[in-house]
């Protein structure tokens, strides 16, 4: 039997700081180098340590929007955090806009020190620009510092009697969703529907992509807008424009806590997100804080800063954290992650790549 919860919504605070005309004016040297060794990079930690340090130091972040939230919370208390520790004050410059817009800023030359993205791809891009040297991935949570799943928002009572994906496919009903063009949270949407479609049609006997496209064909008839970012289509939603509105569960459990009057429905086969962060080593390496930006990193898999993830309706890649707060999340029977679909290689290539299922759909199904 299908679950949904009320929820209540925060009104999501969305923007991009004016450190994005950095994004559109600043450039970066282009010549590779080889990444640094183990040893060089402990004797470089180390004579940063022992230098006296500034009394001040700037970490800009280029993060995927519905972060911004959290890190209004969580910025603050590393402030204060390395104020006692060190000393010295910490300046954020903060952008935040659809992670796949900011994974481009950041190539085409916005010096974020540390990106905060939607989608592991969207890092891997700029690693591919040989702007990121490092094994970002090498710590015990593959470097994802929050999780959640693809669920549906609807108005209040459920007037539409939503209660899985199909009902999203219904004459009159009108869905919102972002455009995975631009944003990362869009493509774990995209992903959850069809994955949903493979898990139907493999129950009835087969997993079947031509059902699964199918599948995302009928919802992608119903959808009213494709925003540009996760942010922006729930700024839409909260307009009243819309029956529903596919988005991470996290931003919808956010604005239970705000009191609007939404509800929850958590499908019976969706996907589980994972959202990654990665230090940018060219810009750090140019900017010189690195030390500072490697202990902000760190403190993203902190306790005080996964409670703050989790109050704001992640769910937290702590073990411990995520016992804590286990009574407010459903976990569905058919949930399943991107390994499922064959990995975000495959999902990008055979999905959203030029030709690919999504372009189809668009194709036939006229642009909106």
């Amino acid at each position: 039997m299908k679950k949904f919860k009320s929820l209540g919504l925060i009104t999501a605070t969305l923007f991009t700081a004016s450190i994005a005309l950095t994004a559109c004016g600043t450039s970066t040297k282009t010549t590779s180098t080889p990444a640094p060794s183990a040893a060089a990079t402990a004797a470089a930690t180390a004579a940063a340590s022992s230098a006296p340090k500034a009394e001040k130091v700037t970490i800009t972040i280029g993060a995927y929007s519905i972060l911004k939230d959290s890190f209004d919370v969580i910025l603050p208390k590393f402030k204060e955090e390395w104020k006692k520790k060190t000393g010295q004050t910490v300046e954020f410059q903060e952008s935040y806009v659809a992670s796949g817009s900011q994974a481009t800023a950041i190539i085409q030359g916005f010096e974020a020190d540390i990106a905060p993205l939607s989608l592991e791809g969207d890092i891997q891009k700029i690693v591919e620009k040989g702007l990121i040297t490092h094994d970002w991935k090498n710590n015990p949570y593959k470097g994802n510092i929050t999780s959640s799943i693809a669920a549906i928002g609807v108005r209040e009572g459920n007037p539409k009697g939503i209660k899985d994906w199909t009902d999203l496919t219904k004459p009159g009903v009108e869905v919102l969703i972002p455009n995975p063009s631009t944003s990362g949270g869009a493509k774990w949407d995209i992903n959850a529907i069809y994955g949903a479609g493979l898990k139907t049609s493999e129950a009835a006997g087969k997993k079947d992509p031509a059902f699964a496209k199918d599948y995302v064909a009928k919802v992608y008839k119903n959808i009213k807008v494709l925003d540009k970012s996760g942010a922006d289509s729930l700024a839409t939603f909260d307009k009243g424009v819309g029956d529903a509105i596919v988005t991470y569960e996290n931003e919808l459990i956010s604005r239970i806590q705000s009191g609007k009057k939404y509800v929850e429905v958590i499908p019976q086969y969706t996907t589980s997100i994972e959202n990654p962060v990665a230090l940018i080593d060219k810009n750090v390496d140019k900017h010189g804080n690195r030390e500072a930006v490697q202990a902000f990193l760190d403190y993203l898999w902190s306790p005080d800063a996964q409670k703050v993830f989790a109050d704001k309706g992640f769910r937290s890649v702590l073990p411990e954290i995520a016992k804590q707060y286990e009574k407010n999340y459903t976990t569905p029977a058919g949930l399943f992650n991107i390994e499922y679909l064959g990995g975000w290689d495959k999902v990008n290539k055979e999905l959203y790549g030029k030709g690919a299922i999504w372009e189809t759909i668009l194709a036939e199904g006229g642009s909106k």
